[in-house]
């Protein structure tokens, strides 16, 4: 860890995010705040695996704590920060799509539909820690197969698989919707405002 600190972050030991995230890692860093960026050891698969009782928003939950704590038990000292987002649509929860084929038909069954992104947060710091999440609601234009395969062809397979839904909404994927109900941040998948009300309630940032 390389141990930088910014104004904004008043503890000695630097803020720890446990994510692979490049799109949480900038939104913290577009707040003030440059986290230690520490990919968490995590079986995303294994936890819902075994959580199959879980709705949607509750298994968003525990996936971040898993995150948090898995990273924060590696360095302790620090507040460590996990999050993760899940894509409910009616109760059904979608993965990332393996490959364009898979995208594509991801976004046939999400297109003229209105869907729930569910972005939790987990704050962990020795061994407490606390849970929460927010929902934003997204609405899908109604997509011809056309109109699908002309967006996979031009996102490309990276930004289709790299992200729940086939879409990136701050990229190409904009173009898929007809209305967006929710703060950007929390489809980016890290909700800033009640993460930043939860640390500043804990007296670590230096604007109050």
């Amino acid at each position: 860890m390389s141990g930088q600190l910014q104004p904004l972050w008043l503890p000695k030991s630097p803020l720890v995010l446990a994510s692979g995230s490049r799109t949480r890692a900038e939104l913290l860093a577009n707040a003030g705040l440059i986290a230690e960026v520490i990919k968490p050891a995590v079986n995303e698969r294994a936890i819902e695996a075994a959580g199959t009782d879980l709705n949607p928003i509750d298994l968003a939950c525990r996936l971040a704590k898993a995150k948090a704590k898995e990273v924060s038990d590696r360095y302790p000292g620090h507040i460590t920060i996990g999050a993760d987002q899940v894509l409910d649509v009616d109760g059904t929860v979608f993965h990332k799509a393996a490959n364009l084929a898979e995208g594509a038909n991801h976004l046939n069954l999400l297109q003229g539909r209105s869907h729930a992104l569910h972005s939790a947060v987990a704050i962990v710091t020795d061994g407490s820690s606390e849970v929460f999440y927010d929902t934003a609601r997204l609405t899908m234009r109604s997509l011809s197969s056309e109109a699908i395969a002309a967006y996979v062809l031009a996102a490309g397979e990276t930004r289709v698989t790299s992200s729940v839904g086939g879409y990136q909404l701050e990229g190409l994927g904009i173009h898929l919707f007809e209305r967006i109900e929710g703060d950007h941040s929390t489809v980016l998948g890290l909700p800033l405002l009640p993460l930043l009300a939860k640390l500043r309630a804990m007296g670590v940032l230096g604007i109050g």
